[in-house]
């Protein structure tokens, strides 16, 4: 589909997800939430635990339905859509290593398997040979020796070289819309840091749009052309462009000082 950047991709009406609804521990997760994700986005994700970041990504991906709200693709509504009917337009990688990938298959096959998301699945001859130049190609990007691992079992990984796995098994098909849930959060300095250059190149080269949930103020300040707040529920701060390039670390402190 062609689409225009001035039209949002993907919105979020009025979104309100509740909890123990009609008793006296009622409480929203989210509460009349309004975004509008245009093509080309990179958003970082900031927020306090609690605030509702992965309660977000769970509307948009389908995990969890809006109890009031609306969520539109290209200006339909896909509310009602199921977490597998979204994996023709989104993909994601979660903070966990192991969630994502089948650890008794190899690298090699957990990209073929992540090449037909979203496709209508049927028995057919798998030809991993074939496809064994693309996946060494595309796993040497991450800059982890990974591309000497395809046939090694995914369990047998370290846990920044699944991660990597994910990471491409995500973006291997292009997918419009990427959620990043603190993805690099479980694993050390060093190999976050190479993940996440790689994410943001992968992210540039594909002109990928992306929401990237992270605790790191230095990654969400230098990463993306764009980032929000989430404050109980509700965006309660979104810059861009120049004024997110004018952000500092200390600037974004406050917005957690009082919590």
């Amino acid at each position: 589909m062609t689409t225009n950047p001035t039209t949002p991709l993907l919105e979020l009406k009025h979104v309100s997800t509740i909890v123990n609804a009609h008793t006296p521990n009622e409480t929203k997760i989210l509460n009349d939430l309004n975004l509008e994700i245009f093509p080309g986005d990179f958003i970082t994700v900031l927020g306090a635990n609690g605030a509702g970041k992965s309660t977000l990504f769970n509307v948009i991906g389908g995990n969890l339905n809006a109890d009031q709200g609306d969520v539109l693709l290209h200006g339909k509504s896909i509310k009602h859509e199921s977490e597998e009917q979204r994996t023709r337009f989104l993909a994601r990688v979660f903070q966990d290593p192991k969630l994502g990938t089948a650890p008794r298959m190899t690298v090699a096959e957990n990209l073929l398997l992540a090449a037909h998301r979203g496709q209508q699945r049927r028995l057919v001859f798998r030809q991993l040979r074939r496809h064994l130049a693309d996946f060494k190609a595309m796993a040497a990007t991450m800059n982890n020796n990974l591309e000497n691992r395809l046939s090694t079992a995914t369990g047998d990984l370290s846990g920044g070289q699944r991660q990597a796995l994910s990471f491409l098994m995500a973006v291997e098909s292009k997918p419009e819309l990427l959620l990043l849930d603190e993805h690099t959060a479980a694993l050390d300095p060093k190999t976050s840091q190479q993940l996440m250059q790689a994410t943001n190149d992968r992210i540039a080269s594909d002109r990928l749009t992306c929401l990237m949930i992270t605790h790191r103020l230095e990654d969400a300040l230098i990463y993306g052309n764009r980032l929000i707040v989430l404050t109980d529920g509700k965006i309660t701060f979104d810059v861009r462009g120049e004024a997110k390039k004018q952000l500092t670390r200390e600037q974004l402190f406050t917005f957690f000082e009082d919590l």
